[in-house]
């Protein structure tokens, strides 16, 4: 099999779980919105914005550590293996536990209306729970068990959604009489109506714990060794990705923790901050098919990248996996951004929320050039260079807070999406120039910004040409996306590369 059709045929195997469990989340979003008021959507949202950041902390840039070290010549991976999820599971406890014992004047730290101390509880146990998975994934990863690890982030997700729809939906409208009243004297066992979005927290918190029993075997291979000298250089090829991963949470999630703060009193008449948080996070989640992609090609190609890397071709393969990466994610940049409207009714269920959907491609955008800045740091992954990833992190988190603060006060939400397209542009501009200088590769770098523009003007075309009736305005748009569909395969001519692969 030619590594383009390997790479391939493992991105769909990770996609199925990663979009078709990602969907499956996103339709709890009409639930959200249906079933609670922006304000209350506005906790939740910021609360995950903080688990993102956390997140990094509690796996400190091992995961890309593991397959990086697993990947030298002559390397023990069942001790690498069991040192470093040694390391993890110390680590995470600790952690956890820090954060449930602080858990009330952290939520006072960040602005949250107390009475939510539980929450917080529940979030570090998530945490904590998480991050010792995190490295037995890395190794189903590494061992190319590329369905196994589908499986069971399948579950993950299918559990997730179950209980999120069970104690949002089914208990609300038992209790409430609208069907299976039969079951009122249990439900209100199992069901308390004061814990609210928290049940979105718990439900979380089931799947997290059901994963790591799926993950038994990998965990009963798992011996405790703990020793800090053989980690030295693992953490020493960590840190720049933990700080790298940190800086890629502040210019990924900062704007939902900024907006409420840096938001002037009324600039939303008749809505608070808070609601506004919940729109914007509402509509961020529409910008989730982009991510679905990134993070279903993330999972296959880190540890493709790795194995390439002593290939002579290498870079000519790492370019082409960029041009069809980008030209992917652009044809859903258009679908998307031109069918924006079909989209909004059919997740955004509240007319409150769709006032904010202008921001998604802008975010479509910004997401694209994530995809592509990944792309481009295998240059510094590969050269041991890490610490690069750390300052173009910084720099683009540097730029994320200063367009915040001067754009939230003059464009509201929009100032945010704006701030977050800017920085990963910069971001992946900086990271090409970069690598041009350390780790030459042919990437086609004025093809895909042609092709970039062409998508921005087709989106533009499909936004700014007002057609008043419905059907019509549809057919118009489903035009537009065939058009540049036919232009993309009559230019690049895919189903000749295919068959020459």
């Amino acid at each position: 099999m030619s590594v383009a059709k390997k790479l391939a045929s493992q991105t769909a195997v990770y996609g199925i779980s990663s979009i078709v469990g990602r969907v499956l989340t996103y339709l709890l979003v009409p639930v959200y919105t249906a079933r609670f008021a922006a304000a209350e959507y506005g906790i939740v949202t910021g609360l995950y914005a903080y688990v993102s950041f956390l997140n990094v902390v509690f796996t400190y840039g091992l995961e890309t550590t593991f397959f990086r070290f697993a990947n030298r010549a002559g390397a023990d991976r069942q001790l690498l293996y069991d040192r470093v999820l040694s390391l993890l599971l110390v680590s995470s406890v600790v952690l956890a536990g820090l954060l449930a014992w602080q858990a009330g004047p952290l939520l006072q730290l960040l602005g949250l209306p107390p009475g939510h101390e539980r929450y917080a509880v529940w979030l570090a146990l998530i945490l904590g729970l998480d991050a010792v998975a995190a490295i037995p994934f890395a190794r189903l990863r590494l061992e190319n068990k590329a369905r196994k690890f589908a499986a069971i982030r399948m579950a993950n997700i299918l559990l997730n959604v179950g209980l999120n729809l069970f104690f949002i939906v089914v208990c609300p409208d038992v209790l409430a009489g609208k069907y299976l009243t039969d079951l009122q004297p249990v439900v209100a066992r199992l069901y308390d109506p004061t814990i609210g979005v928290g049940y979105v927290f718990l439900a979380n918190l089931a799947a997290s714990a059901f994963t790591l029993l799926l993950l038994g075997r990998e965990l009963a291979a798992f011996r405790f060794r703990l020793s800090l000298e053989p980690l030295r250089p693992l953490l020493t090829y960590a840190y720049p990705i933990m700080l790298m991963g940190l800086a890629g949470m502040v210019n990924e999630t900062l704007d939902r923790i900024l907006l409420p703060t840096w938001l002037p009193e009324g600039f939303y008449p008749g809505k608070s901050s808070l609601t506004a948080v919940g729109i914007y996070g509402a509509c961020y989640k529409l910008s989730i098919f982009m991510s679905l992609v990134i993070q279903a090609f993330r999972y296959a190609a880190e540890p493709f990248f790795f194995a390439q890397s002593t290939e002579k071709n290498s870079p000519a393969t790492f370019a082409q996996v960029l041009k069809w990466f980008t030209l992917c994610c652009a044809l859903i940049f258009v679908l998307i951004s031109v069918n924006l409207e079909v989209f909004a009714e059919l997740f955004l269920k509240r007319a409150e929320y769709r006032e904010g959907i202008a921001v998604v491609p802008v975010l479509l955008l910004a997401n694209l050039f994530l995809g592509v800045y990944w792309n481009l740091s295998v240059w510094f992954k590969l050269t041991d260079k890490t610490y690069y990833g750390t300052y173009i992190g910084a720099a683009g988190a540097v730029l994320t807070i200063a367009l915040n603060f001067l754009l939230i006060p003059v464009l509201g939400y929009m100032g945010s999406a704006l701030a977050t397209l800017a920085c990963y542009f910069m971001m992946a501009a900086i990271c090409w120039w970069l690598g041009e200088r350390h780790f030459p590769v042919p990437y086609p770098v004025a093809r895909l910004l042609g092709w970039l523009l062409v998508a921005t003007g087709v989106v533009a075309l499909g936004w700014l040409v007002s057609v008043e009736s419905y059907w019509l305005r549809q057919a118009w748009h489903g035009l537009l996306c065939a058009g540049f569909l036919g232009l993309m395969v009559a230019v690049e001519k895919p189903q000749r590369v295919l068959a020459r692969r």
